[in-house]
């Protein structure tokens, strides 16, 4: 895929979807507060299950061009999804811990995605914005490490997609190495959650 395909696919999407995106991105906002005060934790599972089954269906199986959209990133986003939808359901009651540094940094950046990608010379709709794979993965890795335990495989698709913030360079795309960072970050956690489980396993023995 080259540069001018990945940015006609962000083109039509964004122009065609922008009314359902910021219903999610609010949606995402009361959602989260809702959760927080009432402590719904699942709530947030919820939003990040339909956010990444829409992206996964609609980004890339109906806007998408290439066939590595079809049939790696369509089906990733959608396992993803079901995923998140299927630990909301599991584990309903799982807490949430609360903002550190490292998440307020990565919130920030987050936030800021449109913001370079307009300084990086992009315009709508050919910019990145909330509601796009990238920015939505990385906002995944945020809000699915708070959780006091995860499901591993939950966070290996996370991790797998954001470390395709490498493509940044390939792409003109330099908004992206916030993924990558992300991408990072989803390493630390499945490390960490590895030795949890195997401290978890010893303390039975």
């Amino acid at each position: 895929m080259n540069a001018n395909a990945f940015w006609d696919v962000i083109g039509i999407y964004n122009q065609e979807t922008c009314v359902i995106q910021i219903a999610f991105v609010l949606a995402i906002i009361f959602g989260l507060i809702y959760a927080y005060f009432k402590h719904k934790y699942w709530i947030p599972k919820i939003i990040l299950s339909i956010v990444n089954l829409f992206i996964g269906i609609t980004f890339f199986l109906i806007y998408g061009t290439e066939p590595i959209q079809y049939y790696f990133a369509a089906p990733l986003f959608i396992l993803t999804g079901i995923l998140f939808i299927y630990d909301a359901i599991k584990k309903p009651n799982i807490s949430m811990n609360p903002f550190g540094v490292i998440h307020y940094i990565l919130l920030a950046l987050i936030i800021s995605y449109p913001f370079i990608s307009f300084l990086l010379g992009h315009s709508f709709p050919k910019m990145v914005v909330w509601i796009m794979p990238c920015p939505f993965i990385s906002f995944s890795i945020l809000i699915y490490s708070l959780y006091k335990q995860k499901n591993i495989l939950i966070l290996i698709l996370l991790t797998i997609w954001g470390l395709t913030g490498v493509k940044s360079f390939f792409f003109n795309a330099y908004e992206d190495i916030i993924l990558l960072i992300c991408g990072f970050y989803g390493i630390a956690l499945i490390i960490e959650e590895i030795n949890m489980i195997k401290g978890d396993n010893q303390s039975e023995i």
